[in-house]
Parts: structure tokens; C-alpha cells; sequence
């Protein structure tokens, strides 16, 4: 306690050095060091921006967590990258700590990930140790009125997992007091979820919090069910050191009367601790503080060139094996190619799950994309989940932490978004922003696409919202064959991968596109991501008289453009592009050296699409070659897709419309 309060008083003294953004744990020290203290190797933690002292009592030195603070170069969680106060840990004879984010309650779902890759590892005798590990998630109690909290505890009772929801409140939302943020604190508000044990704490006394959170720690490790402890403490330092407690705090005084630090020294003096000994803890702390500051202040800035490593982890699937169209075989639906393949990696990979809304034994997938699985590999590894799909895309953080590979689906497109704010915030930064120690290997299925009126919320594609951002992999396969090795690549990928499934061609119901169908490859059949597949070549004789385009496309594009070229025999380029992070650049700027002219296709809408991105990428760095502007064909832009039929038809490319455009710059 005395080296947190030092260090805090440090920070304050030299604002000019601590530039950085930061929180202290001032008048959170007694509950934190009582967690610290007390968690094992074994377990697991999720931290929050506030919970310093849980990591000096887990053994952390203060020169380690100043490197964080002042952003240097062996800054051991992010090498400079985050802010003080967000560890990630993977250290031996340490608890673990995945990527934190800054977000309020966003690690509320990836840390009950990892209770529930726990849980699932402890039933299949695949955990490396005889111990009982316990996963706690560290909160404040604003950040209980986040919606995807909920989502959290919900699952938590649900499959009773074992996790401790640790929530830290101080009465303070920034500058909002809890009766304006909230009807009720994280006590009352878990009553409502059957299944929690709750527990209230004094988190300023740390004898109280030592015992308790210790009985806490026993329970779960017993009993492998949830518990909250809610642990009331003061804020004796600022929300942050952007935000100063005397601009706005009327109740400093109050907070003071709770300061856990003369709290324990008082004990320690009434259990007649000599009074010297008691100032000897005092000056090490302070010189601890003292010393580790200076050192890390004189400590190195990151190299420049270090911003670019770690957005992912090295792939092993770098070149394409396997035989892709064995002979004898029959053609299968480009529905069926997914389902085989995850067959294949569910037999094979015990560490392997399957969940999302209605993927049980039950239904097997609304499009029967899971059909059989349940029943095959028990409802442990392939699962119905709420419908949350916060939960579904954010938990697959927490699972591959602690050694699972989640499969995962969301049942449309349209309704991906409310689990983006977890693939952004959490999936897509964990490798970058932990220096590669904790990738998330997590395949996201998206059905998506338009087709035999779906309507809106059922029909859109949404690949130009997901490519920006950095972090994520996006497959968006046209074809069984793809389907199927798209879909191995992706699971042996150490990193997050979207991966986009057109309804229209689960079936090859939409006319034209027969030739979705393919005979099932082998089970070693893989592609690497990153590599595009020419499906139609120009004739020789076209290409050298300047006569021919190409068509860079993915997705149903590929079958608009097939039957769109009919009409111009031997003059039309296709390219596949299968991925679209990382794409084919070299196969895309071949092509189009190659003939000159070019037309983008995309089922999106294309204002400010990929489409349009990857269209002026094209004409900056072919400039030289073409002979006419790059064309981009897509959806008319609308915010969404008509139930009725013939309005469907107006808003999408068609071969009749596609073949206008390539009459157009074949012509130009």
C-alpha cells in the first residue's frame, strides 16, 4: 500500500512526465492487494484501467508498470502501445492476463469467455493442470449498466462457469454520481440472475477483504459456479489524470474517513507493531517508488519500426494443398462444403466448438449449415446460445486465451453489429496491442446477400464496414470448394477471421449459379488467405488487340459476371478474389496490366465501398496501363433491402445490367 500511494503521489508531482493518460488505485489498495494476493498461476484475470494494486500483490514491480505509464520501449504488456493500467500477461508462475481494453465492460464477455472455454476444457480432460483454475473479472460498478455486462452474467448463471465478478465501487462514474447513473448497484442488480452467489465487502478493510474474497476464490474453485462480490471503496485519487477530482468532487472529506492505508496501519499498531518497524515499510515503499521512477524515465523509446509488427500472428497455412476436385467424387452445395469441413475439424480437434443462435441439435443452423453436429459431438461442443451476439463474437477472446478454438456464427448480417463493438474493441487489438502474446483464434461465420426477397435485416452484405478495420481477416468464398478450404485456412489461423457466406449461393437456387457446386475436395484441402483464383481467362488473340477487360469480383459477383459475359466471348477476364483481408494485390494489378480495362463488381452498395477503395488503389498504381477509368458496379445506394420482390431486383446487379457496363468500357 505504501508503494501504490507513493507512486501516485509521483505521478501527480511530475505531470509534465506522466503525460500519459492514467488512473491510480488510490482507496481501492485493500480489495485489490486481497485479490492479488491471493490468485494462483492457474487463473485468469481481467483487469480494469484502476487495478494497479492488483498487480503489485500479484507480484508485478512498480518499474514494469511505470515503463506502461510513461510508454517506453520494454514496456512488458504493450512495448508503449496502451495506456497504464492495461496488462497482458503471460508469465510463468503468474495468473494470466489477456488483452484489456479501455472500454468500460467490455472485458466482462471475454473474460466470461474464458470461464466458459474452462469449463468446456475441464469436460473434456483437456485442461494442463490438476488445479481448478478461477477466472475473475475486475469492474467498476458503473460499468454494470453496459448492456453487454449483462450478456455476461447472463451466460455466467446459465452455464455456471466459474468466474468472479469483482466490482470495485466508488460511487463515481466520472463525474456522475451513482443516483444519476443507475437505479441500483451491482448487488441488487444480480438478484436478478438466478444462479449468483453475491457478496458484499467492505474494499476498504483489507482483513475483510482477504477473508472474503478468499471464501470466494474457495467456492468457485469448489463449486465451479459464478460469484459477485461487490466491494464498496472510496476514490481518493482522480477519475484519471485527465480528470481532476477537485473540479468537481463535493465529498473528498467523506472518502478520506475510508482510506484503507491508515485503516491497516491503525490495526497494525493495535496488534502492537513496533512503530519503527512500521516506518522501515513505509520508507521502502516510498524509495521502491522513488527509485523505479527514475529508472524508467531514463528507460528507452519504442524503435519506430516496432508500430508495425504484431497486427497478426504468423499463419502456418501459406500455400494451397490438397486436392481440390478428387476424382469420382460428387458435387456437394456450397452449404453442405462448410458443414463437411467443420465435421472434419470437429473430429480431429477436440479443442474445437461450435455455438450461435439455433446451431443445436435441434434446428442444426436455420440454414441447416450445422445439421448433425450436436448430435454427433454432444451439446458441449456445439451449442445454442442466446440470442447475444455480443456474447458470441467477445467470448471467442476469452476461449482462445485459455486454449479453445471457437467456431462461431452470427445468423445474419444485419445483425452483426451488436457484436462489433466487441470485434473491434477486443478481437481485432489483442494481438497488436499484447505484442503478439495473445491472438485470438476465432472463425466468425456471417451468412449474408440478397436474394428471393429477404427483406431488410436478412439480405445485406456489410464487408466494406468490417475491412477497415485493422486485425481482422475476411474470407467471402463463391463456391463449395473455397467454402471448404476457406474454411480450414481459417481455423488454423492464429487470428480473428470474418468470413462471409451468400445465402443465395448456399443452394445454388439463384439461377446462374449452378456452378456454386463443386466436388468436395479432400480433407487436406486448404487455401491460404490472400490469394485469388482466376476463373474465366480472355482469349490471347483479344488481350493483344486490346479488345478485353476484367472483372475483379467475390461472392455472387463471380456469377454476375460469368453470365454477364456470355454475350463478349473470349473478351472477359473474372478474378476471384476469395479474401478480401489480405486480398490478392499481384493477381488484381496483373489483370489489369493485362488488359487495360477493368470493372470492380460487388453486391454492396457502392458508395464509399470497398469496392470504390479498391477501385482507386487500381487506377493509382496502374495508371500507366489503362486505357479506360475503372469501373465500379454494385447495389443502388438505398439504406436497405426491399421485401418486395421487383424493388429487390432494381437495387441489385444482374448479368443484364453487368453486361451493359462491360459493353460500356469495352467501347470506351
Amino acid at each position: 500500500m505504501c508503494t501504490s500511494n507513493r507512486m501516485a503521489e509521483i505521478y501527480d508531482e511530475n505531470r509534465q512526465i506522466c503525460k500519459f493518460v492514467h488512473s491510480t488505485s488510490r482507496g481501492h489498495e485493500a480489495i485489490q492487494l486481497a485479490v492479488g494476493m491471493q490468485l494462483k498461476s492457474c487463473d485468469y484475470i481481467s483487469p480494469y484501467y484502476r487495478d494497479e494494486s492488483i498487480l503489485l500483490g500479484m507480484g508485478i514491480q512498480p518499474y514494469e508498470m511505470m515503463l506502461q505509464l510513461l510508454a517506453k520501449k520494454d514496456d512488458p504488456f504493450s512495448g508503449g502501445r496502451s495506456y497504464y493500467g492495461h496488462p497482458s500477461l503471460k508469465r510463468e508462475g503468474f495468473p494470466k492476463i489477456p488483452h484489456q481494453s479501455s472500454a468500460t465492460g467490455m472485458q466482462a464477455i471475454p473474460a466470461t469467455g474464458m470461464a466458459h472455454g474452462i469449463q468446456y476444457l475441464e469436460s473434456m480432460n483437456l485442461l494442463n493442470t490438476d488445479e481448478k483454475p478461477v477466472v475473475v473479472c475486475s469492474l467498476g460498478d458503473g460499468a454494470v449498466t453496459e448492456g453487454e455486462v449483462s450478456e455476461a452474467f447472463q451466460m455466467a448463471v446459465l452455464k455456471k462457469l466459474p468466474i468472479i465478478y469483482l466490482i470495485q465501487d466508488n460511487q463515481w462514474g466520472i463525474s456522475a454520481y451513482s443516483n444519476e447513473l443507475s437505479a441500483m448497484d451491482a448487488y441488487k442488480f444480480a438478484e436478478g440472475f438466478k444462479g449468483f452467489k453475491r457478496i458484499r465487502i467492505d474494499g476498504s478493510d483489507f482483513v475483510e477483504s482477504y477473508e472474503k474474497f478468499g471464501e470466494a476464490l474457495d467456492y468457485v474453485r469448489a463449486k465451479r459456479q459464478p460469484v459477485l462480490i461487490h466491494a464498496r471503496v472510496p476514490l481518493l485519487g482522480h477519475h484519471t489524470s485527465g480528470v481532476r477530482k477537485e473540479w468537481y468532487r463535493h465529498d473528498l472529506a467523506e472518502h478520506e474517513m475510508n482510506n484503507p492505508v491508515p485503516k491497516l496501519r491503525n490495526l497494525l499498531t493495535n496488534l502492537n507493531i513496533d512503530e519503527n518497524e512500521l516506518l522501515k515499510i513505509e520508507n521502502e515503499g516510498k524509495q521502491l517508488a522513488e527509485e523505479s521512477f527514475q529508472k524508467a524515465v531514463n528507460a528507452d523509446n519504442p524503435d519506430l519500426d516496432s508500430i508495425y509488427l504484431y497486427e497478426f500472428a504468423p499463419t502456418p497455412v501459406t500455400e494451397e494443398k490438397g486436392i481440390r476436385s478428387p476424382e469420382g467424387k460428387e458435387q456437394i452445395l456450397m452449404v453442405d462444403a462448410g458443414l463437411y469441413a467443420m465435421d472434419e475439424i470437429l473430429r480431429k480437434h477436440p479443442e474445437a466448438v461450435f455455438y450461435g443462435q439455433d446451431v443445436g441439435k435441434r434446428l442444426g443452423g436455420v440454414f441447416r449449415e450445422a445439421a448433425t453436429l450436436a448430435q454427433k459431438y454432444g451439446d458441449n461442443r456445439v451449442f445454442n446460445t442466446p440470442i447475444e451476439e455480443a456474447y458470441i463474437v467477445g467470448s471467442t477472446a476469452g476461449m482462445s486465451a485459455v486454449g479453445v478454438k471457437p467456431i462461431v456464427e452470427i445468423q445474419f448480417a444485419d445483425y452483426a453489429w451488436a457484436g462489433i463493438n466487441q470485434l473491434v474493441v477486443e478481437l481485432s487489438k489483442s494481438c497488436y496491442l499484447t505484442l503478439g502474446k495473445y491472438p485470438v483464434s476465432s472463425v466468425i461465420r456471417i451468412p449474408c446477400g440478397s436474394y428471393g426477397s429477404g427483406g431488410p435485416y436478412h439480405s445485406d452484405c456489410i464487408e466494406s464496414s468490417i475491412l477497415p478495420i485493422r486485425g481482422i481477416k475476411v474470407a467471402f468464398p463463391s463456391n463449395a470448394a473455397d467454402m471448404k478450404g476457406l474454411m480450414k485456412s481459417a481455423f488454423y489461423d492464429p487470428n480473428p477471421v470474418v468470413i462471409f457466406e451468400h445465402k443465395g449461393l448456399y443452394w445454388s437456387k439463384v439461377s446462374g449459379t449452378e456452378s456454386a457446386k463443386c466436388p468436395e475436395p479432400d480433407e487436406n484441402y486448404i487455401i491460404p488467405f490472400g490469394k485469388g483464383r482466376i476463373v474465366q481467362y480472355a482469349d490471347q488473340e483479344y488481350i493483344d488487340a486490346g479488345d478485353s477487360l476484367t472483372i475483379i469480383t467475390y461472392g455472387m459477383g463471380v456469377y454476375w459476371a460469368l453470365n454477364a459475359s456470355k454475350k463478349f466471348p473470349g473478351r472477359v477476364e473474372i478474378v476471384d478474389l476469395r479474401t478480401l483481408n489480405p486480398y490478392d494485390e499481384n493477381m488484381i494489378f496483373e489483370s489489369v496490366k493485362r488488359h487495360g480495362k477493368c470493372i470492380v463488381l460487388t453486391e454492396e452498395k457502392t458508395l464509399n465501398s470497398f469496392a470504390e477503395s479498391l477501385a482507386g488503389r487500381i487506377s493509382k498504381e496502374c495508371f500507366r496501363y489503362l486505357d479506360a477509368p475503372v469501373e465500379v458496379t454494385g447495389s443502388v445506394n438505398v439504406p436497405a433491402v426491399s421485401l418486395n420482390t421487383e424493388l429487390e431486383k432494381e437495387m441489385l446487379p444482374n448479368a443484364e445490367k453487368v453486361s451493359k457496363v462491360i459493353k460500356k468500357i469495352l467501347e470506351y
